[in-house]
């Protein structure tokens, strides 16, 4: 029932901001505080936790003009953050205040409130901070969560800033994860089987890509390849690897997911393909152990 046109104000506030949201506040709020900005910033809101004391020691320098502050103070009186007030001001920074009490010292310094209203504590002594900083998580988190949808904020969006997950690494386009440069066993058509495996050994590795002068792919050679051809040709060391090459085969473009390159390297049962841009031409090589490998466990 809370959630007015002073919520709306205080999304427009944010999604506006062209700096950072600073949120802060002592104690247990100060802990919800702290969640709530790493929300936001897993979300897509530029956020970090500014310690109001901390910040009264020199940390009030993480503060720009262009940033807004969100405190949380149930009681809006806490010492701490009453006398950071004037020198957020002096900063010009905007303040908005997520608090239990509208007439506070907080609240009258604040250019938005949101007020979770006044909560009793669920607390047999009525003392401990439980309701009201429940309430302030829940208010924090519907902040974060509009603002995403606002944003248009998409998994892929949420899987870049997630990069130690499994979720991140398996959006991931799958140029941020293919093998490049020097590991890639590169080779022109005219080059004999016998050198293009020195090729393949010192890339470490386990299939050469063929190419043109202007870098296009025109195939792959494989250890199956080689395996196949000695067993049918006694001079196949010798042979221009253009002969003898696969065509057609599969390869990779670039921007696609690596989930997806995973997928069609299981089901085709290919080790390597080469991955290529709008013209076909070799830009790196993605492997199938070294897919598998990269995802982390959770």
């Amino acid at each position: 029932d809370r959630l007015d046109e002073g919520f709306e104000r205080v999304l427009d506030a944010l999604l506006a901001c062209r700096g950072r949201v600073v949120a802060s506040g002592m104690g247990k709020a100060g802990q919800i505080a702290h969640k709530v900005s790493t929300t936001l910033a897993s979300t897509g809101t530029p956020s970090f936790y500014m310690h109001p004391a901390e910040a009264l020691h020199g940390d009030l320098g993480m503060l720009h003009a262009d940033d807004i502050l969100l405190m949380f103070s149930n009681s809006g009186e806490s010492r701490e953050v009453t006398e950071l007030l004037p020198f957020v001001r002096m900063i010009g920074a905007r303040v908005i205040a997520i608090t239990g009490n509208p007439r506070s010292t907080l609240a009258a310094h604040s250019e938005l409130v949101l007020s979770i209203g006044n909560l009793g504590e669920a607390c047999p002594l009525g003392l401990a901070p439980s309701a009201t900083t429940t309430a302030m998580l829940a208010l924090g988190d519907a902040l974060a969560l509009c603002l995403m949808k606002r944003r248009e904020f998409k998994v892929d969006d949420y899987a870049r800033l997630h990069p130690g997950g499994a979720l991140g690494m398996k959006t991931l386009p799958v140029e941020c994860v293919m093998r490049v440069n020097e590991a890639v066993a590169k080779v022109s058509p005219q080059t004999s089987v016998h050198d293009t495996l020195f090729e393949i050994t010192r890339a470490r590795a386990g299939a050469a890509m063929i190419v043109d002068d202007l870098g296009k792919v025109l195939g792959v050679f494989t250890d199956g390849d080689l395996r196949r051809g000695i067993e049918q040709d006694d001079g196949f060391l010798n042979r221009k690897i253009g002969e003898v090459m696969t065509q057609p085969f599969i390869c990779v473009e670039k921007g696609q997911r690596f989930s997806d390159v995973l997928d069609v390297l299981k089901e085709k049962r290919i080790g390597e393909a080469p991955v290529v841009d709008e013209e076909g031409r070799l830009l790196g090589v993605v492997d199938l152990k070294g897919l598998v490998a990269t995802i982390p466990f959770s």
